[in-house]
């Protein structure tokens, strides 16, 4: 029998009284590493059990971002909800939270009111904007995030408008900022011997404007304003996708010399690669044009398999541009375990993306996806808090859970 390695995070204790995408993914990414993560729902529901995709009237995209979590309900604006939250607060070593500013103070469960229950709690805060700022009480989602910090601007076409990502990109950044910066305050906490939490102001849209590398100082020294260049780079050549004679689409980046005179060599020779106009990353972009159409003139004489196997034997670096079918009979996906089986309650066997990074010693599991609303609330509040099943129907009659 396989020995089931210990994961990273058993032992913490997490409440993720987020929704949507950006909170909830971080506590499926602290659950993934064991965790475990009570995810608390109005009685309503997370809006995205109903959002995207639905199978058998299931969301589908709450399955992955809710995994091995537990879920209860409770209604923060009701009293006796608050309470109980208040008691689940005692054992908890991280909060994620992703309503507007000053809501959760409305309640009487803002930052001071909590940490006075359990000063070794860890609160992550996400907003669109963040707690401070004139924008701060601003609604905001990834969307908005994608278009405020910068990410559209430069995205798309040189004569089309600012392209938005049709996925969560923003949330996805966010949630990996919040999931490491709620890792470095348990260290603070914990290994460096602070013994007291703190809370993390998270905006949607800082993440990701630090993604965006220079531009900041590239403007601040030289007024350079970054626009929309397509899949071409203002830093190198070759960089763009080429579509092959089979009609797939291929992405090429040449970001070291070798790699650039290998490109070139295979798709136009040895006087391509030797002309003194490519020799360099500026001359290359100054005769993009050119350099493009030896490129993608080669490629498209030839079908992917082809093309990729030719890049391969030349030591250049090439990627498919995937589709989700083609990404699924990939043998480097399969070989990786990328996606895997998971048995679900409400749709049996289901694939979805694995747990990332991989760990050698303390590897991710993923346990179940997510599960029913209120699905553990009488497991959580009766077996854990000691509640009656009368006081859990007294409660639900108070609109309390």
């Amino acid at each position: 029998m396989t020995e089931q390695k210990k994961t990273p995070l058993e032992g913490l204790r997490v409440i993720d009284a987020s929704t949507v995408i950006a909170g909830p993914t971080i506590g499926m990414i602290m659950g993934d590493f064991g965790a475990d993560v009570i995810k608390v729902e109005h009685p309503r529901g997370d809006v995205l059990r109903n959002t995207g995709y639905l199978k058998d009237g299931v969301g589908l995209w709450f399955k992955m971002a809710n995994r091995n979590k537990r879920c209860i309900t409770l209604n923060f604006s009701n009293e006796k909800g608050q309470e109980l939250f208040k008691e689940l607060i005692k054992s908890t070593d991280v909060l994620i939270e992703n309503f507007r500013t000053g809501t959760m103070e409305k309640w009487g469960l803002g930052w001071e009111d909590l940490k006075a229950i359990n000063p070794r709690l860890v609160m992550i805060r996400v907003t669109g904007f963040g707690q401070t700022g004139p924008y701060k009480n601003r609604p905001g989602f990834g969307t908005i995030a994608e278009a405020f910090s910068g990410f559209a601007h430069t995205t798309g076409e040189p004569d089309g408008p600012p392209t938005l990502p049709n996925f969560g990109l923003a949330d996805g950044i966010a949630a990996s900022y919040g999931t490491f910066a709620a890792m470095f305050a348990l260290y603070h906490r914990d290994a460096q011997g602070g013994g007291e939490g703190q809370y993390i102001d998270l905006s949607i849209y800082e993440p990701l404007f630090q993604v965006m590398g220079p531009q900041p100082l590239q403007y601040d020294q030289l007024g350079v304003v970054q626009d929309r260049y397509g899949n071409r780079s203002k830093n190198n050549a070759p960089r763009n996708t080429y579509k092959t004679k089979d009609g797939h689409w291929v992405a090429i980046s040449t970001n070291s010399p070798s790699i650039v005179t290998r490109v070139l060599t295979l798709c136009g020779g040895k006087e391509v690669a030797e002309d003194p106009r490519f020799q360099t990353p500026q001359g290359r972009v100054e005769h993009v044009e050119e350099v493009d159409g030896v490129v993608a003139g080669w490629i498209a004489k030839h079908d992917l398999k082809t093309v990729l196997d030719e890049f391969e034997k030349a030591e250049a670096a090439i990627g498919p541009a995937y589709s989700i079918d083609q990404i699924f009979e990939d043998p480097q996906y399969q070989a990786r375990e990328d996606i895997i089986a998971v048995e679900d309650e409400d749709l049996g066997t289901i694939r979805m993306t694995n747990a990332f990074p991989f760990m050698s010693k303390t590897p991710a599991r993923i346990k179940h996806p997510g599960p029913r609303k209120g699905q553990h609330t009488e497991d959580i509040l009766c077996g854990e808090l000691g509640l009656s099943p009368e006081d859990l129907a007294k409660l639900r009659e108070d609109g309390a859970i």
